[in-house]
């Protein structure tokens, strides 16, 4: 059997309901969560580091760094054949991403969560894990970069993204669809990822903006932004790549004040285009030195550049990471 190291950072999978608040909270450790799974040590030799018991919207990028750290550590042991992370689903797919941008490895890594609790009677985590188990012990799971998979679909973490609030299918590579599936053990892959790509870098800089335009927009906030010292800014776009024309005037503020502003669209699916050509278009953006980001949502866009701020600020060589 395969050795797995499985990293336990907290969220749903680890949560079970409070009897005084009737709200769900952060209860198990991995030792814990592993004992209520006794098959999975029918399929692996496993063993487990417990990273911590965050729930989703308590992971920051600083954790990422953190936990990217530890994985790549564990990774270069020739001991262990592969890592399965659980996360919260709340910033699972950010996590995914900032790790497979900084681990370069041949070894699967999947990341995993839950969207019920341990309390309730539908508790997906043990599938999940299980699952896991499986995409690390296929052959074909190595050098796809960092895997999530929960329902069943195995997606790449460039592409995936939750999608709803509850349902247990709501991880979904709206783009390209899923990357294949697990079925009673079975591992399937019908394609590999669409981009792969990794960014080395020992520093992060996590300060960056998220942006989302909306009908009427003007520049206030743009200005806000650049005022407070951001060190990069990513802007939710409409369509394509536009923008209102007084959230046009916002955005130039900042770029005069040399600060990189990365372009994605608000729509969940579909790339970034400067094929429009009136006042606030995207053409109009590109000129003036915005960077526009294929396919990547505005969540997945902030991690790339905090993480390509570590590497260099030069707004040249941060439009060749983000537009090759």
């Amino acid at each position: 059997m395969k050795n797995l190291l499985i990293v336990f950072t907290g969220g749903t999978f680890s949560m079970k309901i409070d009897e005084k608040t009737n709200s769900a909270i952060p209860f198990f450790h991995g030792e814990d969560l592993l004992e209520m799974i006794p098959q999975a040590k029918q399929l692996a030799n496993l063993s487990v580091y417990e990273f911590g018991k965050f729930p989703g919207p308590h992971i920051t990028p600083e954790l990422m760094k953190e936990l990217s750290k530890k994985v790549k550590e564990f990774i270069s042991n020739a001991d262990i054949d592969g890592v399965i992370i659980t996360h919260g689903t709340d910033t699972l797919e950010e996590t995914a991403y900032f790790l497979d941008l900084t681990i370069k490895t041949e070894k699967p890594i999947v990341v995993i969560g839950a969207m019920k609790t341990s309390s309730e009677k539908d508790w997906d985590g043990p599938l999940n894990l299980l699952d896991a188990i499986h995409i690390c012990n296929n052959t074909n799971s190595g050098g796809m970069g960092v895997l999530v998979c929960l329902n069943g679909e195995i997606n790449a973490a460039s592409e995936v993204t939750k999608t709803h609030t509850e349902d247990i299918e709501t991880f979904r590579s709206l783009d390209f669809g899923s990357l294949g599936f697990v079925n009673k053990g079975r591992v399937i892959f019908n394609r590999q990822p669409n981009k792969l790509e990794k960014i080395e870098t020992e520093k992060i800089n996590s300060n960056v903006d998220l942006i989302k335009i909306y009908a009427g927009m003007n520049e206030k906030f743009f200005k806000y932004s650049a005022d407070s010292g951001v060190d990069g800014v990513v802007i939710e776009a409409m369509g394509v790549g536009n923008v209102p024309p007084p959230a046009f005037d916002g955005i130039k503020y900042i770029i005069e004040k040399n600060i990189p502003v990365v372009l994605v669209s608000r729509c969940p699916a579909g790339e970034t285009l400067d094929i429009y050509g009136y006042p606030g278009a995207g053409k109009w953006l590109k000129e003036m030195g915005v960077i526009f980001a294929d396919y990547l949502n505005g969540q997945k866009a902030r991690i790339k550049l905090i993480v390509c701020l570590g590497l260099t600020n030069d707004k040249e060589k941060l439009r060749k990471l983000f537009e090759k």
